[in-house]
């Protein structure tokens, strides 16, 4: 770890606000192209929609390590997502007490829908970006993430 005197003038003047009033710009942005395209979905139900079209029939406690989100919160989520009839609970197999989430056919749909969207609002955000630019961007935030656990 380093003391405050080893930390360079580059080091103390990159803020994490920087990162985050990105993030945030990114969410509302990526909002207001599934708003206009007509899609009624939050960015965090397109969030955990797109894990369960990665790998469908993941648990509610898989899906909130993977895509860093609380317990509670995937459960909000989940519910709000069965009640729009885009998942479903499915009693795990192995264990009675835990509870796999599944996308419907009305879910699966919506994800197909939706993701020209998100890829239209991706290169909106990344437009003027080399692709190497991306590498290295990825490249630092994935270190700066890793420091960090």
């Amino acid at each position: 770890m380093l003391s405050p005197v080893e930390i360079t003038s580059k080091q103390s003047a990159v803020s994490g606000f920087v990162i985050e009033r990105t993030a945030k710009r990114m969410k509302q942005a990526c909002q207001q192209y599934l708003t206009q395209a007509g899609i009624d979905l939050t960015v965090d139900q397109w969030v955990l929609l797109q894990e369960l079209h990665k790998l469908d029939g993941q648990g509610q406690n898989d899906l909130a390590r993977k895509t860093f989100k609380d317990a509670p919160t995937v459960t909000r989520i989940i519910d709000l997502l069965c009640k729009k009839g885009l998942t479903e609970r499915q009693v795990a197999p192995e264990d009675r007490r835990k509870f796999n989430i599944t996308l419907t056919k009305a879910g699966k749909s919506l994800v197909r829908e939706a993701l020209p969207v998100i890829q239209e609002f991706r290169l909106q955000a990344y437009q003027n970006l080399s692709d190497t630019e991306i590498d290295i961007l990825t490249g630092i935030l994935d270190r700066i993430f890793e420091n960090l656990q």
